[in-house]
């Protein structure tokens, strides 16, 4: 489907690489009127008709069951036991403290959940109570994101790459810019139309193919429909977060930002040079502009942008949030508003930088953080195409979590590499004319120094991060299965090992672990850190001769076991890190005074986590990463695959890096040798 815009035929000419043809766009209105109407070309060889590209062609699937189906009945996410919460607390800081620190901490513990704390476990409870649609953690969350005025790129910002297209010469930069911006339209307009199938935790994969369980769901109603699932062990996740996915944008305001969406926009934005262009890709009832339409756009800006703006605004989205505050209270007293508009509403944004991927590490700090004057790291996402056609997503990480993104790429990726809307042989095409916008700005000379400062700023910050992937290839997911150990708790304690080694001590980790089986949950924390991994750790390390591998066996068993454990609760909701952080934020909000219990070092070191770690396992991602959460930290994105494992880590301290990864991979190979059973190397 096309827009008809102004009088008369459109016109381009399409040259292949055998022949070269003019192709004649007539419109044909249909019963909607002329903004759906159809357009058909003709060939001199022959009939091209372009209405195959119909409605089938504009989502990524047509779902039996509604999307949004299982939101009403979703379980709560419930608030833990304030008992349970400190024992798990206390057990978490064991390894991490001495002991006269360990008994001051239990103290303060003791007698925050006998006193304060358990007023306000309380008061939780009862504003939970009021609050039946959503989650206790749900706003203070949010608005921990929003109220940080640390520059969002590195410190919060994640990304994930994309695999390349399996057949090479869809890769080129145009061909893989129009296929994914198609395919994710497609996604956007089946979660619009509420046919995007719904996210479903299958135990039983084959439920998940049988189209009769699925239409026995869609009719079951949606106060009851999530238990209809749980009695087939299949568990509904909540989609809430999808909302702020497409036209959305955070906007820096003094002191807490605010997130934005126009969900009514049709435009998408796109990046050249630090230059900005917008165009609309959908018609007034939702319908795709034709693919080849949307690739001669594309065609025009790169055309357009090939130098670099003098003073790229993106630099902006990089500073500290209340400087750029300031700076777009400039920009929208300068006369920018609509242009600001045009931005925050885009459906997304498109990225298509000029430079070509030279390796993983290359790739990495693209993706991460990029130049900077090529990215808006203020939208929702940004979608990334370098010149080579190596795609990734940046996303700002307020409004969502990984795994509403993950499932946006896995669909997306297969969408644009199974049923691609353009071929390499259709990329040189000349628009006789084109609805391309460029934006201009007006701007002052505050706003130009702005701009200087902040390139400054960002272009420091960056060359102080550095990122090392590592691939270790003795084992995988697969081997480790048949040895009867959880993978992602072989990684875990790898590096708690690695810490160990380097450290010389336990530190405070980090896994993130998704609570999406509740109605408006986010994440939870799994903390590797334990008694358990700080005996194995010393076991490998200190004392290493005094244990055989049957014995060291054992002691892998065990974590094992325990982060399975651990990993099962966090799922659950019953860690702790998010209902003493919800305690907290209770008692700041009221305006009294901070608890004792939250300003012992203990805590604040716990919270300190050198260790950041998160995994997204899919087959339709090459890497991911984050930068380190704490200054004298780590960032780990890993991935465990069937016959392989890597890791993606960034780091402020290049030096402690590479011990580091030496020390990760010497503890797999560790690892290896014990599951193999045979004695370590004691030299």
């Amino acid at each position: 489907m096309l827009r008809l815009k102004g009088p008369g035929a459109r016109c381009w000419r399409s040259r292949s690489s055998r022949r070269g043809w003019w192709r004649v766009w007539s419109p044909v209105v249909r019963g909607a009127g002329a903004d759906a109407a159809r357009y058909y070309w003709r060939s001199t060889e022959h009939a091209l008709v372009a209405s195959t590209w119909d409605l089938d062609h504009h989502y990524v699937h047509r779902s039996v069951i509604p999307t949004l189906h299982f939101q009403p009945s979703l379980p709560r996410l419930p608030i833990p036991e304030l008992e349970d919460s400190i024992k798990r607390y206390m057990a978490a800081q064991k390894p991490l403290l001495g002991d006269n620190e360990y008994r001051n901490t239990e103290k303060l513990a003791m007698t925050f959940k006998n006193g304060v704390g358990k007023e306000l476990h309380k008061n939780l409870i009862e504003l939970d109570k009021k609050n039946f649609h959503t989650s206790y953690i749900t706003g203070p969350w949010l608005d921990m994101y929003l109220s940080s005025r640390d520059p969002i790129v590195l410190n919060f910002n994640p990304f994930i790459t994309l695999k390349r297209d399996p057949q090479e010469s869809y890769n080129n930069q145009l061909v893989r810019a129009t296929n994914l911006t198609v395919s994710a339209i497609k996604f956007r307009n089946s979660l619009r139309s509420h046919i995007l199938e719904p996210d479903i935790y299958y135990v039983n994969p084959e439920w998940s193919k049988s189209k009769a369980f699925k239409r026995f769901l869609s009719l079951l109603p949606t106060c009851m429909s999530w238990y209809g699932a749980y009695f087939a062990e299949a568990y509904p996740l909540d989609m809430s977060q999808y909302v702020h996915l497409f036209n959305s944008s955070r906007v820096p305001k003094q002191d807490k930002d605010e997130l934005f969406s126009d969900p009514a926009a049709r435009h998408l934005l796109v990046m050249r040079n630090g230059n900005f262009y917008v165009f609309d890709i959908l018609d007034p009832i939702g319908n795709i502009l034709h693919p080849y339409e949307i690739q001669a756009h594309l065609i025009n800006i790169l055309q357009d942008g090939e130098t670099v703006a003098e003073y790229p605004l993106g630099y902006l989205t990089t500073e500290n949030r209340n400087t750029w505050a300031a700076v777009r209270e400039q920009l929208l007293q300068a006369g920018n508003e609509e242009s600001m508009y045009k931005i925050d509403s885009a459906i997304f944004c498109l990225c298509l930088d000029s430079f070509i991927i030279q390796n993983s590490t290359h790739l990495s700090h693209c993706m991460l953080h990029g130049y900077g004057y090529n990215r808006w790291f203020d939208k929702s996402f940004s979608l990334i195409i370098t010149g080579d056609g190596t795609a990734g997503i940046n996303f700002e990480h307020s409004w969502g979590d990984g795994i509403a993104v993950l499932r946006f790429i896995n669909e997306v990726y297969t969408d644009s590499t199974k049923h691609p809307a353009v071929t390499p042989r259709s990329t040189t095409a000349i628009l006789c004319s084109t609805n391309v916008e460029k934006l201009e700005f007006h701007m002052n000379e505050s706003i130009q120094s702005a701009v200087t400062v902040a390139r400054q700023k960002f272009d420091k910050q960056i060359h102080k991060m550095t990122v090392k992937p590592l691939e270790f290839r003795k084992f995988g997911k697969k081997y480790l299965m048949q040895e009867r150990m959880s993978p992602d708790a072989v990684f875990q304690l790898a590096c708690q090992v690695a810490a160990y080694r380097h450290f010389g001590k336990m530190v405070p980790t980090y896994e993130a672990c998704s609570t999406a089986g509740f109605k408006h949950g986010r994440t939870e924390t799994i903390r590797p850190a334990t008694i358990y991994t700080k005996q194995c750790a010393q076991a490998f390390i200190r004392d290493r001769k005094k244990y055989n591998a049957q014995e060291l066996r054992k002691l892998i068993d065990s974590c094992s076991k325990y982060h399975r454990f651990l990993q099962m609760e966090a799922a659950l909701g019953q860690g702790f890190d998010r209902h003493l952080f919800a305690l907290r934020y209770l008692a700041e909000s009221r305006g009294g005074p901070i608890p004792e219990f939250y300003q012992d070092p203990a805590y604040h070191y716990i919270n300190h986590n050198i260790l950041s770690t998160s995994t997204l396992s899919s087959p339709s991602v090459f890497l991911g990463g984050f930068g380190p959460v704490v200054p004298d930290g780590f960032g780990i994105g890993y991935n465990i695959y069937d016959y392989w494992l890597g890791c993606n880590i960034t780091s402020y301290m290049e030096k402690d890096l590479d011990e580091f990864l030496f020390s990760l991979e010497g503890s797999l190979s560790d690892f290896f040798d014990v599951f193999e059973g045979r004695s370590l190397n004691t030299d």
